[in-house]
C-alpha cells in the first residue's frame, strides 16, 4: 500500500472520529490544526488506525508523533 492509499485511508479514519466530512489531513498537519483533536481523541484515532491497519502502535511513537506525516512512516513501517 502506498502513502497516498495510507494518507486517504487516514482522512477517513479522522473524518470519522471527529464526525467531520470536512476534515482534510496532510503530512503536516498537527492536533493544532484541528479543534477538537484532545487527548482523549488522539487516543480514539489510534485504535481506529490499529484496526484499520492490524498492527499496534508502540507507546513510544505514540507519545512522540508531532504530525500526520510521522503517523503515516510508522503505518508504512509495520504494514
Amino acid at each position: 500500500m502506498g502513502r497516498e492509499e495510507i494518507l486517504e485511508k487516514v482522512n477517513e479514519i479522522f473524518q470519522e472520529v471527529f464526525d467531520d466530512d470536512s476534515i482534510e489531513v496532510f503530512e503536516e498537519t498537527t492536533a493544532d490544526d484541528i479543534e477538537d483533536w484532545d487527548s482523549l481523541m488522539h487516543i480514539t484515532l489510534i485504535s481506529e488506525i490499529e484496526g484499520e491497519f492490524g498492527f499496534k502502535f508502540q507507546m513510544k511513537d505514540v507519545v512522540g508523533m508531532k504530525n500526520v506525516g510521522e503517523m503515516l512512516d510508522i503505518i508504512q513501517e509495520n504494514i
